[in-house]
């Protein structure tokens, strides 16, 4: 492809929100251009790679047994409401209608449509297991689209979805997937960590992230070197450091006037106590309207994907200043545990276990209590649980190590799903060998195609631009005319001839150290530069290398071949 028609060429100028230097350098050298927030278009050469990308991906999957296809965009909002995921999804349904005023939403995952299509066919367990996979749109009304394509609105995904008889079949199918997405990603040129993670939104029980380690990242994984163990923060256990109050004797309880102070730091220095002697208590309502309450040491945050688990619910909204006040008779920020109503179900973290004389809101506004204690003025529950955001610093409770702490761009998952879906849609079964209708256990398996590119170019880029892996390179090689086009023209013939992919630098009217630069920024594995200078020869330059060599036509293609 000749430069000097290509659409889609280098500039100086960058996004004003790019932070990250995917972003920048994928914009820069005409890659990618947004549409709106969350929406890029993929130009030429940003669809090259993209394609590139898919390939290896369908290679690896088509070899690992799973069967291609694809689904509808647009889902019937029906498929949805049989799961209940069209009240409870975390990720924004887009709901569309047609003219005839049927309801859809913009699919943003398609395990109802993997179930709706296969439940169209009369399964037995003669037809088990299989597994099918698409390369489709996905839509997402994500809160914070951010970092160019690391989270994105609208993107194309693989997914796949394996159906089984059993738990013990699509184990065999989950470490098959697992094998697989490893030889992905050592293809793409990314070196991954298999992360313990939680299902989110998807459904299921267990579920295993593909991260590459990356400052870009916007995911926190903790680290236990002995067990050589992965966890996302969202699932990793965690024990809070230890607060020594050892010999420290029950206070009696009373309340304390702190009129419009609220934030556990504030309190803390006013009351003059170590910040772990505070307790935040926050109020939710389930999807069920079931009120709860949880508590946790003060200096901790609640991580709700931790307590949804704890609580057995999908959902967990805010209770409302109007029903706090009606709830605890108190303002915001004033809510404790003390004497709330029976209705409300109360939760405690492990990181209140053990303290003595410790403060909590009084359900007054303005006032707290402190001196709060155990089996005397608040009964001791019958268990703590573990729903407190992990952070630096905290303890993995099985052999009392400290975590490591790295960030990460999630790259791919893989999710048990199991009966999730079967149970909860009409006529999701096969039929066994008995001849009696089973419902069939499910997995599901995604890699996103833009995050994935993005963060090949997170770990492969310099101060000049990026650093393509010659395996998703847009082209092999990036030839350069400097004032001899004739001989250049030849060279670019029959390159092409000799079906070698190249990227031709035809211009006239650009510097030869422009071309260069555009040639370091664009990044492709291989510079050739044909000029007076190198005769009937070709300047041969390798992107990740200073050194330049001078090859016959010959000695070049040999090279790219090997």
């Amino acid at each position: 492809m000749k430069y000097s028609k290509f659409f889609g060429k280098t500039i100086k100028d960058t996004p004003k929100d790019a932070s990250l230097a995917s972003h920048k350098l994928l914009y820069q050298a005409g890659f990618i251009r947004e549409s709106t927030a969350g929406r890029y278009y993929f130009l030429p050469l940003g669809m090259r790679v993209m394609q590139k990308v898919q390939q290896i991906i369908k290679e690896e999957m088509d070899a690992a047994g799973a069967q291609e296809m694809v689904t509808p965009v647009l889902h019937p909002l029906g498929l949805w409401q049989e799961t209940n995921r069209d009240k409870a999804s975390g990720f924004g349904l887009i709901k569309v209608k047609d003219r005839r005023d049927n309801d859809f939403v913009l699919g943003g995952t398609a395990e109802e449509m993997l179930v709706d299509v296969v439940r169209k066919f009369q399964i037995s367990y003669k037809d088990l297991p299989f597994n099918v996979y698409q390369f489709s749109q996905k839509f997402r009304d994500e809160l914070r689209a951010r970092g160019g394509l690391l989270r994105l609105r609208e993107f194309i995904m693989k997914d796949a979805y394996s159906f089984h008889a059993d738990e013990k079949d699509f184990i065999k199918e989950y470490e098959n997937m697992r094998d697989t997405y490893s030889r992905i990603y050592e293809r793409l040129g990314l070196d991954t960590i298999i992360v313990a993670a939680d299902n989110g939104d998807i459904g299921g029980e267990y579920a295993h992230e593909f991260q590459v380690i990356c400052d870009a990242g916007e995911d926190t994984i903790f680290y236990v070197p002995s067990k050589d163990l992965y966890f996302n923060k969202e699932i990793a256990p965690t024990q809070a450091p230890p607060f020594d109050q050892k010999g420290e004797k029950q206070l009696p309880m009373k309340e304390v006037k702190g009129e419009g102070i609220i934030g556990v730091e504030a309190l803390a220095k006013f009351l003059k106590i170590p910040v772990e002697v505070t307790t935040k208590t926050i109020l939710f309502e389930t999807e069920k309207g079931e009120v709860i309450a949880a508590a946790l040491r003060g200096e901790y945050d609640i991580d709700e994907t931790k307590l949804k688990r704890v609580v057995g619910c999908q959902s967990l909204l805010l209770i409302t200043p109007e029903k706090i006040k009606e709830l605890t008779g108190a303002n915001v920020g004033y809510a404790g545990i003390l004497n709330l109503p029976k209705e409300v179900r109360v939760f405690m973290d492990d990181s209140m276990e053990g303290r003595v004389n410790f403060e909590m809101g009084a359900n007054k506004t303005n006032y707290h209590s402190i001196n709060v204690n155990f089996g005397r003025d608040l009964p001791l529950p019958e268990k703590f649980y573990d729903f407190k955001e992990t952070k630096p610093g905290d303890i993995y409770p099985e052999t009392g190590e400290t975590y490591e702490v790295f960030r990460g761009v999630e790259v791919g998952n893989i999710f048990q799903l199991g009966y999730h879906y079967s149970k909860k849609m009409k006529d999701a079964t096969f039929i066994d060998q008995d001849g009696q209708p089973k419902p069939y256990y499910m997995g599901c398996y995604g890699i996103g195609l833009a995050r994935t590119l993005a963060t090949v170019v997170e770990k492969h880029h310099d101060d000049r631009g990026i650093t393509w892996p010659k395996a998703i390179a847009p082209f092999a090689v990036h030839l350069i005319s400097i004032k001899d086009t004739n001989a250049a023209d030849e060279v670019y013939k029959k390159l092409q001839k000799a079906g070698i992919e190249v990227l031709y630098d035809d211009r006239e009217d650009v510097s030869a150290g422009q071309k260069f630069a555009d040639a370091d920024l664009i990044g492709i594995p291989v510079r050739l530069v044909v000029s007076p200078k190198t005769g009937t020869q070709i300047e041969w330059k390798e992107r990740s290398v200073k050194e330049t060599e001078l090859l016959s036509f010959a000695e070049v293609v040999a090279r790219l071949n090997k």
